[in-house]
Order: structure tokens, then C-alpha cells, then sequence
């Protein structure tokens, strides 16, 4: 089964708080290993709160599958990053977003304004739909 979306690290810790959203199917939803990383630095830097966040992203990962990023998606984060030059404090936003490129699927973020100009990325938000 191809996945559909691809949800942004805001999203992720969105759904470990509140409810996931019943309207996908395991399959069509994925997260970048990239997201993982960040999600994963989230848990390690969360202290006294560790266990409950491990959990919660444990539990999250048991329906979302994780994505490698492989050649397609480094292939396409060169051109997206040469072409975005002067936003340099997104550097993993931008891996982020080439690997959904890559992949063909649209990205579901609650930031929005981190991934508008990016060239054939497709974006909805998921919490405040427009």
C-alpha cells in the first residue's frame, strides 16, 4: 500500500496529546525517519516527563509507519534547498519536505507557514483546516 500523508514532527506530538485522527487508514499515513529523530530528541530532552512521552510515542509508532530516507528523497532535498536558499533555519524542515516530495504524498503540518514555497509540495493542516 503507497501512503497518502506524511505527518510533520508538530503533528506527531499533536496526536500523542489528543486524539488521532480516525478518518486514515494504517498504510496511509507515514512519518519521515527525519520526524523520528526530532520526536526522538523530544522524549530524550523531556526529563521528568520522559516515560509518559516514550510511551506516547511508542504507542503513536504502532499505527504509523516510519519512512527511510533513501537516494529519491536526498536527490530531491539538493534542488528544494539550492532553490530556498535564504531560509536557512529549516534545515530539517527541508529534508522533511523533500522526502515528502520524494514520495508523492502531502504533508500534514499545524505550521503551515514553515512549508509554503516549497515548489509541487502539497500541505493540508489536519487541526485548523482552512
Amino acid at each position: 500500500m503507497n501512503p497518502k500523508y506524511m505527518l510533520d514532527t508538530n503533528i506527531c506530538i499533536y496526536l500523542m496529546k489528543h486524539q488521532p485522527f480516525a478518518e486514515c487508514f494504517v498504510g496511509d499515513v507515514v512519518i519521515s525517519a527525519i520526524t523520528l529523530a526530532e520526536l526522538e530528541f523530544g522524549v530524550a530532552c523531556s526529563g521528568e516527563s520522559q516515560p509518559k512521552n516514550r510511551v506516547a510515542l511508542d504507542s503513536l509508532l504502532e499505527d504509523i509507519l516510519v519512512e527511510s530516507f533513501e537516494g529519491q528523497a536526498a536527490r530531491t532535498y539538493g534542488p528544494l534547498r539550492a532553490a530556498n536558499r535564504e531560509r536557512n533555519k529549516d534545515a530539517l524542515d527541508k529534508l522533511i519536505a523533500a522526502h515528502a516530495l520524494a514520495l508523492g504524498v502531502t504533508l500534514v503540518t499545524n505550521n503551515e507557514a514553515d512549508f509554503r514555497g516549497y515548489a509541487g509540495l502539497r500541505i493540508e493542516n489536519w487541526v485548523n483546516p482552512q
